[in-house]
């Protein structure tokens, strides 16, 4: 009896493994991602260049990385989601560990580049991975994703800081953060493709059998159903309001606010310690629908992004740091339900590189905005430039309702 009660046991907590194994992979790409911002003092010194020339290697990474979105999505539509994911983490390995030890500029350059596009097929192929494994636990499963990977990025700039002041393994001492990672990513890689392949309910197609092969014209099938284009301008405003907000919210309390910049640096640290609100929407909106908790989330973002211009001029740290919270709440949470939702609409078939594509539009639109808002600010003013972007939520906000009353039954 209390054998086979063990069993049960193990045979329930084995039902997560799949979880487990994508979002370590997840957490470890945003982690060898963000470990770079911290180091870039360091390394201006060690290589001899400019900020500016690390800046534009690191906006390389980033834009790899943005091309990756929709053709792994359609590789992984046509081969194997697993294949896709291992062979990304791999070649993120790869790159990681030839940081581990020195080398000349053009290596860290060409080990940036390939982190990035190694990392580019985790998070959209992983949605896909993970909704297909846990149908009627999406929402919960793609909260432990999201919390995952910004733990990652929370992890990286204190990774970074305890090697960099410890003696190195193979070289100087901030290289053991890359070893470190590209090890771990070899060994959750080696798990991820030994044990999830196991969970996913059916077998994935053959690039050999032709009927599975969907025509690229498929893909942009999806983007003349009305609600599926407006839900994607409602992802595109959302991203390119928050990137901008993250890039100039420091700034902002500095020079608008009239805080310190020790006190907007906490403030600031608010904004990610509210990110386990992820693993509450994502459950939520299992039981609920994805659409109402879409335009709650929206709507709490903009809500605490407008209550940060209107108090920041009558308001103490308290008060901001309220609005921060609201801003995080409903920033953080609305990560897992955007997934779910996305998930739920587009047909399996086609669900890799659909779901590529909006990223894709989602990232350009994202990585746009922090330059937008520069050109904003110097011409007009920061704060000028932040009621574009909570203008941009604000709309975000409204259609988000628009399709919650259309939905469909």
């Amino acid at each position: 009896m209390v054998t086979a009660e063990i069993r049960s046991l193990v045979g329930r907590i084995g039902r997560f493994d799949a979880i487990v194994l994508t979002s370590g992979l997840w957490f470890l790409s945003k982690f060898v991602r963000f470990a770079f911002p911290p180091l870039f003092e360091r390394l201006s010194r060690v290589y001899g260049v400019s900020p500016a020339v690390l800046g534009g290697a690191f906006s390389g990474l980033l834009m790899v990385y943005a091309a990756m979105q929709f053709p792994s999505g359609l590789i992984a539509d046509r081969v194997s989601s697993v294949a896709v994911i291992g062979a990304g983490t791999v070649l993120a390995a790869v790159g990681a560990l030839a940081l581990a030890v020195d080398s000349p500029l053009v290596v860290l350059v060409g080990a940036m580049l390939t982190i990035g596009a190694g990392t580019g097929p985790v998070k959209t192929v992983g949605i896909r991975v993970l909704s297909r494994t846990y149908p009627r636990q999406t929402g919960r499963a793609l909260g432990v994703f999201d919390t995952f990977g910004t733990l990652g990025g929370a992890a990286a700039p204190a990774a970074v800081v305890l090697f960099a002041n410890a003696p190195g393994v193979v070289g100087a001492g901030w290289r053991t953060t890359f070893l470190v990672a590209g090890i771990v990513g070899i060994c959750v890689t080696v798990g991820f493709v030994a044990r999830v392949p196991r969970r996913l309910p059916d077998p994935e197609p053959d690039r050999a059998d032709t009927e599975t092969t969907v025509p690229i014209r498929e893909y942009g099938a999806l983007f003349r159903e009305w609600r599926f284009s407006v839900f994607v301008l409602v992802t595109t405003l959302f991203s390119f309001a928050y990137n901008a907000t993250l890039a100039f919210l420091p700034l902002y309390f500095t020079r608008e606010a009239g805080l310190t910049t020790t006190t907007a640096s906490l403030l600031f640290s608010v904004l990610f310690a509210v990110s386990l609100v992820q693993l509450l929407t994502g459950e939520i909106s299992d039981r609920t629908g994805a659409l109402p908790l879409i335009a709650l989330t929206v709507g709490l973002a903009t809500a605490g992004l407008g209550a940060i211009l209107l108090l920041s001029d009558v308001a103490g740290p308290l008060m901001l740091g309220g609005a921060v919270v609201c801003l995080g709440l409903g920033a953080h949470g609305y990560r897992p339900v955007r997934g779910a939702y996305l998930m739920s609409v587009i047909p399996t078939s086609v669900a890799g590189g659909s779901l590529g594509a909006v990223r894709t539009i989602q990232m350009v639109a994202g990585a746009s905005s922090p330059a937008l808002v520069g050109v904003v600010s110097e011409t007009a003013g920061l704060r000028p430039a932040f009621w574009v972007l909570t203008a941009a939520l604000l709309v975000a906000t409204g259609l988000s309702v628009l399709l919650w009353v259309f939905d469909s039954p």
